[in-house]
């Protein structure tokens, strides 16, 4: 995985767990994403990339986040936001807000269908 591939990826995660303020449980998790992919530096370029502006940093991070997913093959836009929402469930919530975000990039992505066929499940 490229250093451009890594920062989306941290940046989606980051981005989702940020809605309502990154407890320690989701930074267990995000740290535990950037060793497993060797990416520390990428995640706190995407926790310093939201932090820049709380307010715009979703509408900033579709953006980005489109230019590098959109590029990818449907089955791998797919599998990174199941991850992402599977990771989402580890916590044993997941809030109104996270799922939208969510479901708002799955349309930007134009995996919207697929991924709400394999959550239903």
């Amino acid at each position: 995985m490229d250093a451009t591939t890594k920062k989306a990826t941290l940046l989606l995660k980051s981005l989702i767990f940020h809605y309502h303020g990154l407890d320690e449980e989701e930074k267990a998790m995000l740290e535990e994403t950037a060793l497993k992919f060797q990416a520390k530096e990428e995640m706190e370029w995407a926790n310093r990339f939201i932090s820049e502006d709380y307010l715009s940093a979703f509408e900033r991070s579709r953006e980005f986040l489109s230019k590098i997913f959109v590029k990818m093959s449907e089955q791998d836009r797919l599998k990174h936001l199941m991850e992402v929402w599977e990771e989402t469930h580890k916590k044993g919530y997941v809030t109104e807000m996270e799922t939208t975000a969510i479901l708002t990039l799955s349309k930007d992505w134009q995996v919207e269908k697929q991924f709400l066929e394999v959550v239903k499940d």
